[in-house]
């Protein structure tokens, strides 16, 4: 499949909205989309957006994924800040999800963003996908989120050898992300009415894992299959009843359901 990167133009716009909210359709714990085409929508009217990182990928002559980059910074315990950058939404059309598409977009604008001189990238993302990209847990740099809490869904990547060297802090994205319920609600007017997803409960797993890897996951207050998707392997095996035996079976479910899979350590 040949994939093309392109800058996303304004003739795109609804386009990629509409991607953005087939693409986080249902995804992980939310029955709808939670409002990322609405940020996409808003990211491009703010102080924060990068257009030169605002790329698109097609086949076939089809849009199928977005990716959208923003400023934003870590502020250090005396003030000083030090600008980075953000990226996401990052959709892709569920159709076309594993084809490599999310990959390409991501190493496209990574190096672009090199080209342009950028310190480092900083995200909230899923810690088993973002390090084949050269991503690292955030905390290994000092960096935590707004509250001072460090975890392995918060990671940054160097866009160029010790460009965080020195650099510690809390790490803000623009305040374009502080989007409402009532702010998704309305913008999702203008769309065709979709139904909600139904997400699987946790107990359709019930007969198909170890018994102690079914009570280690309920016990972590895990209702759907899909929000297992916030979780890393390294994190779950470090939950009583969850072994490396135990997560190959989890992984075999998964894969079976068709959701990600969980990275060994």
């Amino acid at each position: 499949m040949n994939i093309t990167i392109r800058l996303e133009t304004p003739a795109d716009y609804r386009a990629v909205e509409e991607l953005t909210r087939e693409a986080f359709w249902g995804c992980m714990d939310h029955p709808t989309c939670d409002g990322e085409h609405l940020l996409v929508h808003k990211l491009r009217s703010s102080p924060a957006f990068v257009p030169e990182l605002d790329f698109v990928a097609e086949t076939e002559g089809q849009l199928v994924g977005s990716v959208v980059y923003s400023r934003s910074k870590v502020v250090a315990g005396d003030g000083r800040e030090t600008k980075v950058l953000t990226f996401g939404p990052l959709s892709v059309l569920p159709a076309y999800k594993r084809m490599g598409i999310g990959s390409a977009l991501l190493h496209h604008s990574i190096d672009r963003a090199k080209e342009l001189g950028y310190r480092a990238v900083i995200i909230y993302g899923h810690p088993d996908y973002y390090p084949r990209f050269g991503f690292r847990r955030a905390g290994e740099y000092g960096i935590t989120n707004p509250q001072g809490a460090s975890f392995d869904a918060l990671m940054a990547l160097e866009l160029y050898d010790r460009a965080l060297d020195g650099i510690s802090g809390k790490f803000y994205e623009d305040r374009v992300f502080e989007v409402t319920p009532k702010e998704i609600e309305e913008f999702d007017k203008g769309f065709p009415p979709k139904a909600p997803v139904q997400l699987l409960p946790l107990e359709v797993l019930e007969n198909k894992l170890p018994e102690s890897v079914f009570h280690a996951l309920a016990s972590h207050k895990i209702k759907y299959i899909a929000s297992l998707q916030r979780y890393n392997g390294v994190e779950m095996l470090s939950w009583e009843g969850i072994d490396k035996a135990g997560l190959e079976k989890l992984n075999y479910c998964l894969k079976e359901l068709g959701f990600v899979e969980k990275v060994f350590p």
